[in-house]
């Protein structure tokens, strides 16, 4: 299981970036994919997850709701996440993880120990 981030970049306060986490070489069908984030110093925190069943679920950090919005293309195969009115406490390196065998949450917050991760993506936010 290969996870390639991209779109990351410097952007000003208010504005947006989408993150894109491409799979390679297999689809996210029955997979958990989330979006999780981490600045230099500080423990890694979850941004918000999709879930790939019988139905398509998302979850989000209560923090996060309202300006991060997590999606994927038809085939699966690419979780974007949108981030709206960027802030400079935003600035991270963002990273996908997946796995096929956990949900998107456990014991009601979202569930942060995933088998594949990706190499991570800069996202700074400029004031």
């Amino acid at each position: 299981v290969r996870l390639v981030e991209s779109g990351g970049g410097l952007v000003q306060a208010g504005g947006s970036l989408r993150l894109s986490c491409a799979a390679s070489g297999f689809t996210f069908d029955d997979y958990a994919v989330t979006w999780f984030r981490q600045v230099p110093g500080k423990e890694r925190e979850a941004v918000s997850c999709i879930y790939f069943g019988v139905r398509t679920l998302t979850y989000y950090e209560d923090s996060m709701k309202g300006r991060f919005t997590i999606t994927s293309d038809g085939a699966k195969t690419t979780v974007y996440l949108r981030m709206t009115t960027l802030k400079p406490e935003d600035t991270a390196v963002y990273s996908c993880a997946a796995d096929n065998n956990v949900y998107c949450t456990i014991n009601g917050r979202l569930h942060s120990e995933f088998e594949s991760w990706g190499q991570g993506t800069q996202v700074t936010i400029l004031s």
